[in-house]
């Protein structure tokens, strides 16, 4: 693959078809994306079967000198393999669940799925840290439209939201890379991951790209938006929304707050670890009490992704490696999630939990998917969430007992309300004619779920598969940010080595000890 642009050509395909999407019919446009996002599924899969793990850090790498210091730079390591793997795997299951269910203004529709998978891959192949800020930034349009004009009744309220949360948090963050570009005196985020800011200054660009990423992923308490856009977005709204958006601030804490700012995370890591904290047990809980699917499962993604965030400034390999597996993990599992409340909503038009029971009676391909979904989700071992999620709290026990303690809870909460929708949506006696003449699962739908459903078997099977690419990444990574570690409470305070005496030696320290004895006894 030497030579061959092939980042750049998965940006170009998707680009040129969303062009070409606005000047077709709805059927056709469909055929356009499809065809446009299974041709970038497999330049992924030839990027994955090219990629040299344990080799060069970057790989695939362009370089264009656009003017001054900006440039066309792309390159990418194994968390952006990983994260665009993910991205090309999902773009054509949406257009597929957006084959019936989307009827007006099909070919605009279909060009702003095309451009939100440009921009998805430019944010993580982007080597140039304003290239990154322009294809992070841009990404919220595509969405924002999505969600106004495709939208459910309130969608005007949550496409505005979604998008002044978003941008606001971004603004920060421009500034902090006007002035790194400017000391640095580069804007290639390689050798800015490299260069070492003065500690105090740190400080201030760590809380700046903080603001930015805490409201992507979402955190607690900047996580709001995110029920709302959900709740009204079409059903591939939220897959791509939850399956690939949501991880855009995760890789932000990788690429950039980790490397570039090791020590002002070190000393803001009880910030992170408190709000993670925090967001796991109270979105669990509010998830308990939901009676729409579309929410519970929006603040469930929360959860989850508070997960990555303590896995993340673990400051250890198997945090890192956990939390990046938790992100991949949730974005198959919450896509597979928000596909079947599409698969239901179709059929009866709404989303409350109360109007549903007994599908497993008429809709049993339908309640085994179901099922193996819900599992994963829950961190079910043998599925994809486990051993993300398992790595990440070891790696934040080697750190803080007490947080990864309340963190765990999250997976016993989460089992509670995900096995208590099953419950009421599955289980039970069939409530209505209408819920009884909802049918099983069409071929295309099938089509949808199966891919999913395989990935998520595979990841829980063997993850290795999975962590084999950022490996080598992760130990570069811990190279970097070795020297800010933050002492752990884990592990009992070594002291101080005693070396064995001889045994001559032995029996007169034992003699001393009992002179030392008979004198002190003869002084009293």
């Amino acid at each position: 693959m030497t030579g061959f642009p092939i980042l750049s050509m998965m940006l170009a395909i998707p680009a040129l078809a969303a062009i070409a999407c606005f000047f077709l019919s709805a059927q056709s446009a469909r055929w356009l994306a499809l065809a446009a996002t299974l041709a970038d599924l497999a330049l992924g899969v030839i990027l994955w079967l090219s990629f040299d793990i344990g080799g060069a850090q970057w790989q695939f790498v362009e370089y264009a000198p656009v003017f001054g210091r900006f440039a066309w730079a792309l390159g990418i390591d194994g968390y952006a393999l990983l994260l665009i793997m993910l991205s090309v795997f999902l773009m054509p299951i949406c257009i597929g669940a957006s084959w019936q269910a989307i009827e007006k203004r099909v070919p605009e529709y279909m060009a702003m799925f095309l451009l939100t998978e440009v921009l998805m891959i430019g944010t993580f192949a982007a080597q140039d840290i304003f290239l990154f800020y322009i294809f992070f930034e841009a990404g919220l349009i595509p969405m924002f439209l999505i969600i106004g004009i495709w939208g459910g009744a309130n969608r005007i309220y949550a496409s505005y939201k979604f998008f002044l949360y978003t941008l606001l948090g971004s603004l920060l963050m421009f500034i902090a890379m006007l002035y790194m570009s400017i000391t640095a005196d580069t804007t290639s985020i390689p050798a800015l991951m490299n260069y070492d800011f003065p500690p105090d200054v740190q400080t201030w660009l760590w809380l700046a790209f903080f603001a930015s990423f805490a409201v992507k992923m979402p955190m607690w308490p900047v996580h709001t938006w995110l029920p709302d856009a959900h709740v009204q977005a079409p059903t591939a709204g939220s897959v791509i929304l939850a399956g690939v958006l949501l991880k855009l601030g995760g890789y932000g804490f990788l690429r950039f707050s980790l490397p570039m700012f090791p020590e002002a995370s070190e000393s803001l890591v009880w910030l992170v670890f408190g709000l993670s904290a925090v967001a796991v047990i109270y979105t669990s809980l509010v998830a308990l009490v939901q009676s729409d699917m579309k929410k519970l499962i929006a603040y469930s993604s929360v959860a989850h992704m508070a997960i990555v965030t303590i896995g993340l400034f673990a400051f250890n390999a198997q945090g890192i490696e956990g939390a990046m597996l938790v992100m991949l993990g949730h974005g198959l599992v919450s896509a597979a999630l928000f596909l079947c409340v599409g698969v239901i909503y179709d059929r009866l038009h709404t989303r409350e939990i109360s109007r549903y029971g007994g599908l497993a009676n008429n809709m049993p391909r339908y309640a085994v998917l179901f099922l193996l979904f819900t599992m994963a989700s829950i961190g079910l071992p043998g599925t994809s969430n486990f051993p993300g999620e398992l790595l990440a709290l070891m790696g934040t026990y080697q750190v803080s007992t007490t947080i990864a303690l309340l963190c765990t809870t999250g997976i016993i909460l989460g089992a509670a309300y995900m096995l208590y929708l099953y419950r009421r949506v599955v289980w039970g006696e069939i409530k209505s004619e209408e819920v009884r003449a909802m049918p099983d699962l069409s071929t295309r739908e099938l089509w949808l779920l199966a891919p999913i459903a395989a990935v998520v078997l595979w990841m829980g099977v063997y993850p290795e598969s999975f962590i084999a690419p950022m490996r080598a990444d992760t130990e570069r990574l811990m190279a970097r940010i070795e020297r800010a570690k933050p002492a752990g409470d884990s592990l009992p305070t070594p002291g101080t080595g005693v070396a064995p005496a001889a045994h001559g030696a032995g029996h007169a320290a034992t003699g001393s000890s009992a002179a030392v004895s008979d004198a002190h006894g003869e002084a009293h």
